[in-house]
């Protein structure tokens, strides 16, 4: 399988989520995938988020309930680890539909919502610094 190249930074669709054209952050020095979740509620066996900043208008969503998650530790670049929710959902790349793991995390004060890592990139995907968004000018393009 030929690998793709991605840039630094691309905008994406979270189809489940009901997300689309959200900037994010190509990140090949974290291993796990983050979305930013404003809200998170656990109740009766459910898990209910909210995708909403303030900072990105597209990122916004209604509330959105996941009956299968779990819980994995994050260790941050300067070694903190944090127990965090991680829920399954899909991600469309270059117009194909990817399964991927996002960690739920506070990403308020961050330039970018979802921060996409090495688990997710591995074995698909090549990383050139130098270029943006290239899913997004294909599906531009099409």
């Amino acid at each position: 399988m030929t690998k793709k190249v991605l840039g630094r930074v691309d905008k994406v669709n979270f189809p489940e989520l009901k997300l689309n054209n959200i900037d994010v952050k190509i990140d090949t020095g974290a291993y796990t995938s983050a979305i930013h979740c404003s809200k998170i509620r656990e109740e009766n066996g459910k898990l209910y988020c909210i995708f909403e900043s303030k900072g990105h208008p597209n990122f916004k969503s209604e509330e959105v309930a996941f009956d299968t998650y779990t819980y994995t530790d994050v260790k941050s670049s300067n070694g903190h680890k944090e127990n965090r929710y991680k829920i399954k959902t899909t991600v469309v790349f270059f117009g194909k539909t990817y399964k991927i793991n996002l960690t739920l995390s506070t990403r308020d004060d961050m330039r970018f919502p979802v921060l996409i890592g090495r688990q997710f990139l591995k074995h698909k995907f090549m990383v050139d610094v130098d270029l943006e968004n290239q899913s997004f000018k294909q599906t531009l393009t099409k």
